[in-house]
């Protein structure tokens, strides 16, 4: 098991200014308790900061957010610094006995609101000793414009070729401004809906057709019992993968209205639903958006080059690191060598799989959430890089070949200290990194139900959320701050 080295604490809003110009994104720091002064603006990941993937003309962003903060971690929204956010922290023998500022009032009003980071709970990052990742859209941003698109084309294609759609849809276009996340597909009706955390519908859509008050009440207001808005009849568009079935299925929903006698008897908007759903998940069974991808990572994933600097720094303070993705490996492999490219040795050429130099363990195929139960049963296979090629373990111990007494260990040379498995569940994860507790862990992903509410709340990981769309929402909230006021 890694030690940490030394105390570290979360630093927020402490950012360096030389980094945010020269970055779109921001930078979250640590630093040690126990330096004098102001701490050095390390990047943590410019995944954790926020780049806006949806646009003004967007019909459903109209609801207003409303945002809380820990005082002791901290600004204030109005731009002020409560005394409170000057906390004194334990310094180590022989260190200087000046307060550590834990919040900043002098850099941090250099960043504006929307680039900047909050978070709902203190996190003392001396508990933590291993730090865990998803991969696509947490390490790997794709860029909307062109991955959601691909994944457009391909949907349509599959519609038209293997579901017998007409020829026409493959004319259609794809506006990826338009959807945003946090949607609710009715199946039955063709309805797309906004609701309040309530579940009240605030915002409703028959297609592209905003459905009036009169309608809108008549269809989810005028119930004695209240909808549950849950499968089957309804789904919730909650990743950035669903925006382009949403819009497509917004495009079918007029289409089917306008030229009944080009869609078969008897197929409904349910129907529809079900033939996107089905030509989604052909796209991503024949390896149709992986491939593009493969081909030219770098139209359609984002350049980060916080990302390494970010896992040395935690890998120095002696903690763990690892992945676990529902990738399998020969993707994970591309993406995160292209994400992790700039960093290269002596030489000027980055090693074969050097990337791996950065984990301690990497999980592919993990088949989240279901990976998060310890009762799933998954076998879990350790994964020969070079070739892919899986082998049999006992719980992750390797196991000898029938016909040989030696155990296989397929991590040689550079990478001995990472090992790649596929399958598996959490305790097989625990155990390969010597986890004693699970809130020793720290976990980053960006879908709210797979990654952070079960591995939150069955586990009781640390977890860390990414969120894209709040950097517009948070700025407006502070663009408007004075309004509000009134």
């Amino acid at each position: 098991m890694r030690i940490p080295k030394k105390p570290v604490s979360f630093c927020l809003f402490l950012f360096s200014p030389e980094l945010s110009s020269s970055s779109s994104s921001p930078s979250l720091t640590l630093y040690s308790p126990s330096r004098i002064g102001p701490p050095p603006a390390v990047p943590f990941a410019s995944r954790f900061t926020f780049t806006s993937a949806a646009a003004d003309r967007s019909p459903f962003k109209r609801t207003r957010i409303r945002s809380g903060a820990n005082p002791w971690y901290s600004n204030r929204m109005d731009g002020t610094v409560s005394d409170q956010n000057k906390f004194q922290h334990p310094l180590s023998d022989g260190a200087s006995k000046d307060p550590c500022i834990w919040s900043s009032s002098v850099d941090g009003d250099k960043i504006p609101m929307g680039k900047r980071v909050f978070c709902n709970r203190s996190l003392n990052m001396k508990n933590i000793v291993a730090v865990g990742f998803d991969m696509d859209y947490t390490l790997a941003q794709y860029k909307p414009e062109t991955f959601e698109s691909l994944a457009y084309e391909g949907t349509i294609k599959k519609l038209v070729y293997d579901l017998g759609y007409p020829p026409e849809l493959l004319e259609w276009s794809f506006d990826w401004k338009y959807m945003v996340r946090g949607l609710v597909v009715d199946k039955k009706r063709g309805n797309i809906l906004k609701m309040d955390r309530h579940k009240y519908v605030k915002i409703a859509y028959h297609g592209f057709r905003e459905l009036s008050k009169e309608e809108k009440g008549g269809i989810y207001g005028n119930t004695l019992i209240r909808d549950s808005f849950d499968e089957p009849d309804y789904a919730l568009i909650d990743t950035l993968f669903s925006l382009a079935e949403a819009y497509l299925f917004a495009q079918l929903v007029d289409f089917k209205d306008n030229n009944l006698d080009k869609i078969p008897a008897g197929v409904d908007y349910a129907h529809i639903y079900k033939d996107v759903r089905a030509a989604v998940d052909l796209c991503h069974r024949d390896g149709t958006l992986k491939q593009m991808v493969a081909k030219d990572p770098q139209r359609y994933i984002n350049d980060d080059t916080a990302i390494v600097p970010m896992l040395k720094m935690l890998r120095d303070s002696g903690r763990s690191t690892f992945l676990v993705t529902n990738s399998l490996w020969d993707y994970t492999n591309i993406v995160m060598t292209f994400l992790s490219r700039t960093h290269v040795d002596k030489s000027g050429t980055a090693p074969k799989f050097s990337w791996l130099q950065y984990f301690d363990v990497v999980i592919t195929g993990s088949a989240k959430p279901g990976f998060f139960h310890e009762e799933n049963r998954a076998g879990i296979f350790e994964v020969v890089p070079d070739t892919g090629m899986l082998i049999n373990t006992d719980n992750g111990t390797p196991m000898p070949q029938v016909g040989s007494t030696i155990a296989i260990f397929p991590m040689k040379g550079l990478n001995k200290a990472c090992r790649v498995f596929q399958g598996g569940n959490v305790a097989h994860l625990h155990k390969l990194l010597n986890i004693e507790s699970s809130s020793q862990v720290l976990y980053v992903g960006d879908h709210i139900y797979g990654d952070i509410l079960r591995s939150k709340k069955v586990l009781g990981w640390r977890t860390m959320l990414v969120v894209p769309e709040l950097e517009r929402e948070v700025q407006l909230l502070w663009e408007l701050r004075d309004t509000r006021k009134v």
